[in-house]
């Protein structure tokens, strides 16, 4: 049995001194909910990423939620998603009152296959039962196929949210995902293993003023200082108005503090998540099992490695792997097969790329700091378990 010490997680954030100063400094000296390096997170976001406006939020998941609100997704709708994704991307839809479906994925992308989105939107079409939402996920960091969506989209006139969690410092076409694009809202996630963390905490990205301004709203209980959306006049300089109901998701200054210094390290870590990515094609290629593909490889932001078995148990892969101090993990599984989606009416079979994906899917150890020894020892292990 392994160290504890020694186990290698499949995750792992990179916090430095510039960052452990930069929260520090708030607490000294700033206000530590609403001041001034929430705005100034947002506006480096948008700078990013090339998108024009940025709402920053304390979660993924509340920003989902924000997004979904933003377009008026409500009781009626329908959005659809990715079954191979975390729950978030399909709560969403279900906190505003909306249904939920999903669009099987492409087995080697593991992102939204095209043809089974076109197919479904015809068959919804001649059904009058169109998604209002479809909310696409950029799975382990490698963009959707973002062009082909949106042509698709506009044909039906839905709207489109994208669940860039895993994509940040990723890049579609010659845009940055989160640029918004192709799509009416991105978010982002600032999750301690994701590509940068504000230990929790997330983002709305658009380039719609409107949009933006409703992201703000619901972010912020509804509330608004602004005269401009006020009803009659104000009573003055400390008069405020509700005029949605909205919902406490704001982030605070000592969350953005972190993001804001991990912003600036975001390029090297992407680079070398790259390189590992990489490195693991060329240590790996010999063993029974599926790599991701490296087709736009260098565009990938890497937030997971996953492979794919071929001829072995996995449960008993997986356990022999964690023996041996590999920290594994397996992204994910499919959404419609929870049982709360049972409840809805899903059911095995719904979705079978995503299923038969799922039963083979092992998540190998990825993050900035993990050394050439380190992967080094996961490759080893690999070497051994599947011989």
């Amino acid at each position: 049995m392994s160290n504890p010490v020694d186990n290698i997680p499949y995750g792992k954030h990179s916090v430095d001194d510039d960052d452990v100063a930069a929260v520090v400094d708030v607490l000294q000296n700033h206000f530590l909910t609403q001041g001034s390096i929430v705005p100034q997170f947002e506006k480096a976001l948008a700078t990013y990423t090339g998108a024009k406006y940025a709402t920053a939020v304390n979660s993924a998941t509340s920003g989902l939620h924000v997004a979904c609100l933003t377009l008026g997704v409500g009781q009626g709708d329908r959005v659809w998603t990715s079954p191979i994704s975390f729950v978030a991307s399909a709560n969403c839809a279900l906190y505003c009152g909306a249904s939920i479906d999903f669009v099987d994925i492409d087995s080697d992308t593991r992102n939204i296959s095209i043809a089974a989105l076109e197919r479904k939107l015809a068959i919804a079409n001649k059904a009058n039962l169109l998604p209002k939402v479809i909310v696409v996920v950029h799975f382990s960091g490698l963009s959707c196929q973002m062009q082909e969506i949106a042509a698709l989209c506009q044909q039906y006139n839905v709207r489109i949210i994208e669940d860039a969690a895993h994509g940040l410092g990723g890049r579609y076409q010659h845009h940055k995902i989160g640029s918004c694009e192709y799509a009416d809202l991105a978010v982002l996630s600032f999750h301690p293993v994701k590509s940068i963390t504000s230990a929790e905490g997330g983002a709305v990205m658009t380039n719609n003023e409107v949009l933006f301004e409703r992201s703000k709203l619901f972010a912020k209980h509804g509330v608004t200082r602004d005269p401009n959306q006020m009803q009659g006049l104000s009573d003055g300089p400390w008069y405020y108005q509700q005029v949605e109901l909205g919902y406490n998701y704001r982030l605070s200054d000592l969350h953005a503090a972190l993001g804001l210094s991990q912003l600036n390290k975001l390029d090297g870590f992407i680079e070398k998540r790259q390189i590992l990515a990489q490195r693991y094609h060329d240590l790996l290629k010999h063993l029974p099992i599926t790599l991701p593909s490296m087709e736009n490889a260098d565009t990938s932001a890497w937030h997971v490695y996953m492979v794919e078995l071929k001829a072995h148990n996995r449960s008993v892969i997986y356990d022999a792997l964690i023996e041996r101090g590999i920290g594994v993990n397996v992204h994910y599984i499919p959404i419609h097969l929870q049982p709360y989606f049972k409840k809805l009416g899903f059911s095995e079979g719904d979705f079978p790329n995503a299923e038969n994906y799922y039963q083979n899917a092992l998540t190998l150890p990825l993050f900035p700091s993990l050394t050439a020894d380190e992967q080094d020892r996961v490759v080893q292990a690999l070497n051994e378990v599947l011989a």
